[in-house]
């Protein structure tokens, strides 16, 4: 699928976290427990990749809250990864660190950086990281940055799959990203990013 041209691929990432109606518990913090990638074809301008990792939370549970808005539940999420051994899985399997990415907004990225720094895990990704949300409200000329179900509109795309899967936002995520690369809009070689937070 790579083709020869490993700097044409994109990986567009979605994670969701543990997440509670209100404050964490006492003694929880909100982990990642869902990792979905899928891997742009820039120069074909394609979707050609799509993955979902499951990681399991070692500090915090799966509220209800969170099963609600995520479809995730606990025992679900107990079959997954470790944390460490999902950023190895990024890093080896789907090559994080070498190819760009992006995410809606600077959340993915910095949630990544600080459960790195919390657990002693190496930070899977380079330093070329894009804010979709950012390029796209910059090529509409927007006053607000829009969420990615409205943005999915603005672009009279549709919402594939369950909003809050990360898997399917991921895959949504990207359909925008194209549409962005399609116009022209989105940067040909992502700048390396601000660091990582």
């Amino acid at each position: 699928m790579e083709h020869g041209l490993p700097q044409g691929l994109l990986n567009v990432v979605d994670i969701e976290a543990t997440c509670w109606d209100g404050q964490p518990p006492p003694g929880q913090v909100s982990e990642i427990i869902e990792i979905g990638l899928t891997v742009v074809d820039l120069d074909s301008l394609e979707r050609v990749g799509r993955h979902r990792v499951l990681v399991r939370p070692q500090r915090s549970t799966v509220s209800a809250f969170c099963t609600e808005l995520t479809g995730l539940t606990g025992p679900e999420v107990d079959t997954g990864l470790p944390f460490s051994a999902a950023c190895r899985l990024l890093a080896t399997e789907h090559r994080a660190g070498e190819r760009p990415w992006a995410s809606w907004g600077d959340y993915d990225q910095r949630q990544f950086a600080r459960q790195c720094r919390a657990t002693g895990t190496a930070y899977p990704f380079g330093h070329r990281h894009t804010n979709a949300k950012a390029v796209f409200t910059d090529a509409r000329g927007l006053r607000r940055r829009p969420g990615m179900a409205q943005a999915l509109e603005l672009a009279g795309l549709p919402l594939e799959g369950r909003h809050h899967s990360g898997a399917d936002d991921a895959w949504n995520i990207a359909a925008l990203v194209l549409t962005l690369a399609r116009s022209g809009h989105w940067p040909s070689d992502a700048a390396p990013g601000r660091g990582l937070l």
